[in-house]
């Protein structure tokens, strides 16, 4: 069994750090309003481990923002400068093809929805549209605030913005839709960044931290903390506050699960470990 790493103490310290925000955002009752008991919190969310399933190369140059399984390849998109969006063989991690990003833009997050690949940037409030099989660009969005990570449930585009809110976007006009805060026991959790949706679940990367959070898209409630650390060795880590987790894909016909990093030399194959 792994001992708890940074992903639970950093985010219990996200968690308890907004909580004050949250009370002073709250509507204060009239005082000749009776008190009301407050709500029940939801159940303290379990850890998980993992075990390495394999072991893929990765290109360590690759400031990784955002990862998609696809037709047996990985679309990747990058950040810095130039940012890219690239399309990766996974036995090698051979670049297949690659299109880059005006300096202007520092990309982000990724998804692929039915025959488009859409990125985010950071604080460009613009995404580009690509296909996905050539990454031809085909056209671009706009959305408010920042861009971090970026996923779909197949319905509704799911975007973090490095807050604790998640926001949903119509894919055909990107207009937003609605949103859940995301929560530690009712306590807002931010800097979510790279996301994924596995299974009816959001799974999100908390930056800066070894944790993958699984998420209830329709509460925000936390359902548990996938606990990554020691998954890179620390040979392999040159800056350890730069050079951190990020990249969530899954395969969902052989249900395989792949992370990886920003600028880290390999990507994983991994399975998650029961709740404990």
């Amino acid at each position: 069994m792994r001992s708890a790493g940074l992903g639970l103490a950093l985010v219990l310290a996200l968690a308890a750090g907004t909580g004050t925000a949250v009370a002073q955002g709250q509507a204060v009752a009239p005082a000749a309003t009776a008190p009301q008991a407050p709500p029940t919190p939801a159940a303290r969310p379990p850890r998980q481990g993992y075990e390495v399933v394999a072991v893929y190369p990765h290109d360590p140059t690759a400031f990784t923002q955002g990862l998609v399984f696809r037709n047996g390849e990985l679309i990747e998109s990058t950040g810095r400068f130039p940012s890219t969006v690239r399309r990766v063989r996974l036995e090698d991690g051979a670049v297949l093809a690659r299109r880059e990003l005006d300096t202007t833009y520092f990309g982000e997050g990724l998804t692929v929805f039915g025959d488009r690949a859409l990125s985010l940037t950071w604080q460009n409030g613009k995404g580009f549209i690509w296909n996905p099989d050539t990454l031809e660009p085909i056209g671009e969005f706009a959305y408010s605030g920042e861009g971090w990570g970026l996923t779909h449930d197949g319905t509704r585009l799911i975007l973090s913005d490095g807050t604790p809110r998640l926001r949903f976007l119509d894919p055909q006009t990107f207009a937003e839709t609605g949103g859940v805060t995301v929560n530690w026991q009712g306590r807002p959790v931010g800097r979510l960044n790279e996301l994924e949706f596995i299974d009816g679940e959001v799974w999100a990367n908390v930056w800066q931290t070894d944790a993958v959070l699984r998420i209830d898209p329709a509460t925000g409630n936390i359902l548990s903390v996938i606990d990554l650390s020691g998954l890179l060795a620390p040979g392999d880590i040159r800056d350890p506050n730069d050079e951190v987790l990020n990249g969530i894909a899954w395969d969902p016909e052989t249900r395989r699960l792949f992370v990886t990093g920003k600028n880290w030399p390999k990507l994983f194959e991994i399975r998650v470990t029961e709740p404990r």
